[in-house]
């Protein structure tokens, strides 16, 4: 959560018309039938795991005769077969943790050229690459339309499930009683959250091998906590002298503002773990996404002495894991808030950061990746709330495409994911804000990036050491900078391991912006250059050269030619748009 006022928060989501227009709403209307996308592929499970039966399909409106399906790991073939129907099964491998990337081609077709593709994670632990999506609204709905938000998040194979905004009060998430819990209840907002959503929601999600993670403070009570049993010793203050409690304040139609708890106070510790264990005996959750609000300033506690809050948070999270030692814990740290020390270092399953000033450019999207992998000895991997087109969230519209893809192009290739897909597309901190949506063509787009991401995760996510791999462009009118975005150049991003090294290569040529955000959705596409020619160190002799790219015959691998003199290798691309990635084998 940001540590910006509420207040703003409905200005923007709520009270549009009272609120500064940030562009052309008329520019940019919502049509219905544009958001319309259908996958050609589909699989039953975003998860699965080693030797697990995958079943699969294909759209019913194409015709599976004269079609051959092609599984691959790592630019490998492991096995072609044609098509003899619509649907299908394929015995996932018995290795665990690997990605792995199936595409269809026409038999018939000497190329092979990839018409359609899918992936498929084969991993019996989900924090190992995790993919965090979202859900947000409760009302009364039916379990066709909880299916199809849920399926939706299975084909982005997102395998955890934020539950934002689903509990009752900060201080008593659950409504009622373990014994007796309530049917609805009013969330802080006010809107009516129903228990049979809830449920419903986690069940499909379990359904698709998803975890599902409810949300709450880690520090937050309302006007009314002293009714529940929350203490004044409890609390945070602005002074030594308790004049002032800490507060984040919200105005109606909010129920009440949010008053602020001492995390390592271990009496509010066990009050809160008592609550949460109220929640696990009703609703079926699998852990606790812990939430925070950045920097509050210097901050006392009853007996007037300084707290350090960031550190405070160590104590909370080490206490909340070893009551809920089977649960999962992931904590938000807000601008990197705390995230070196003691998340880091603590017992969160992977770690979050919700990105906000002062990390506005690419390069910083870059840092918080490879710093959250060093903080943690590099052993966790990273998921970024990154809201784009933020300035626009406020007004009905579509999400800018080049935005979206030029930023998660450079968050993949560099190891990370992005929070982004839920019921809808997720433009701001409020996560029921739904304004801008998707149009069909771009989330076609965007899953093609997510089976990329997910297909190459060995690549991408699963060790290896970063480093800048010296590239050179032939080509008189390409730059290529390593290591570091630079506005209308090409980037090179590196990552080597023991047998292999990996060159991703992202295109920042006609980029509008180089802040990441595209905040006002002014991003332009790139410009798509061709034939792209390059000189490349390496230190032995190259047995194979393949590259694959989400802009490229659907993300499947395309061997390349290549020539190594001495110590340079050169090889040619044979376009890029976005991204490409450019993989060296010794």
């Amino acid at each position: 959560m940001k540590k910006i006022p509420w207040s703003l928060l409905i200005c923007t989501t709520l009270l549009w018309g009272s609120c500064k227009d940030y562009y052309d709403v008329n520019a940019d209307p919502v049509t219905y039938g544009e958001t319309y996308f259908k996958a050609a592929l589909h699989k039953d499970r975003a998860v699965y795991s080693p030797g697990d039966q995958v079943k699969l399909s294909l759209d019913s409106k194409i015709d599976p005769q004269e079609l051959t399906v092609c599984y691959t790991h790592l630019g490998e073939v492991l096995k072609e077969e044609k098509l003899t129907g619509s649907s299908w099964t394929w015995t996932a491998p018995s290795d665990d943790f690997k990605g792995y990337l199936i595409y269809v081609y026409k038999s018939s077709d000497p190329q092979k050229k990839a018409l359609y593709s899918m992936a498929i994670d084969v991993s019996s632990e989900w924090t190992k690459f995790p993919r965090y999506g979202f859900v947000s609204s409760y009302g009364r709905l039916s379990p066709e339309i909880i299916q199809r938000n849920i399926e939706n998040l299975s084909r982005f194979h997102i395998n955890g499930v934020q539950f934002y905004d689903w509990k009752y009060y900060h201080q008593k998430p659950l409504a009622g009683t373990p014994e007796n819990p309530a049917e609805s209840w009013p969330d802080l907002i006010g809107r009516i959250n129903y228990k049979a959503t809830v449920a419903g929601y986690i069940q499909a999600a379990h359904d698709k091998g998803m975890k599902a993670m409810f949300y709450n403070l880690l520090f937050g009570a309302l006007s009314n906590a002293a009714g529940d049993g929350v203490r004044e010793e409890w609390y945070l203050f602005k002074d030594a002298d308790r004049n002032e409690k800490d507060v984040h304040p919200l105005d109606a139609p909010f129920r009440s503002s949010i008053y602020l708890t001492n995390p390592a106070n271990t009496e509010w510790q066990n009050y809160l773990h008592k609550r949460h264990q109220e929640v696990y005996d009703v609703f079926d959750f699998d852990g606790f996404h812990i939430d925070q609000l950045g920097n509050r300033g210097t901050v006392y506690d009853y007996d007037g002495q300084e707290v350090d809050l960031a550190q405070a948070y160590g104590p909370f999270i080490e206490s909340t894991v070893a009551t809920f030692p089977d649960k999962y814990h992931v904590m938000n740290s807000v601008a990197q808030y705390g995230q070196e020390s003691p998340i880091a270092t603590s017992d969160v399953d992977f770690l979050y950061t919700e990105v906000w000033d002062p990390f506005n450019s690419f390069n910083d999207l870059v840092g918080i990746i490879h710093d959250n992998y060093r903080y943690s000895g590099y052993e966790k991997n990273s998921v970024l709330a990154a809201y784009m087109n933020y300035g626009r969230s406020n007004q009905p519209g579509f999400v800018n495409e080049p935005g979206i893809l030029l930023t998660n192009a450079v968050i993949f290739a560099n190891g990370g994911a992005h929070l982004e897909i839920g019921e809808h597309y997720l433009t701001n901190e409020y996560f029921p804000n739904n304004n801008l949506q998707l149009r069909g063509t771009t989330k076609d787009k965007l899953i093609t990036y997510y089976d990329f991401m997910v297909g190459y995760q060995n690549l991408l996510r699963d060790g290896g050491e970063a480093f800048e791999p010296a590239v050179e462009a032939q080509n008189d009118d390409v730059a290529v900078v390593n290591g570091t975005a630079v506005q209308g150049n090409i980037t090179s991003y590196g990552r080597r391991f023991s047998n292999r090294d990996v060159v991703h290569l992202v295109n920042f040529n006609n980029t509008s912006t180089m802040e990441w955000r595209d905040s006002n959705g002014t991003q332009r596409e790139p410009n798509t250059v061709t034939d792209v020619s390059l000189r490349i160190p390496v230190s032995k002799t190259v047995r194979k050269v393949w590259m694959a790219s989400p802009d490229i015959a659907a993300g499947a691998p395309i061997e390349l030619p290549v020539e190594q003199q001495g110590n340079t290798l050169t090889v040619s691309l044979p376009s890029l748009q976005y991204w490409d990635m450019l993989v060296i084998e010794y």
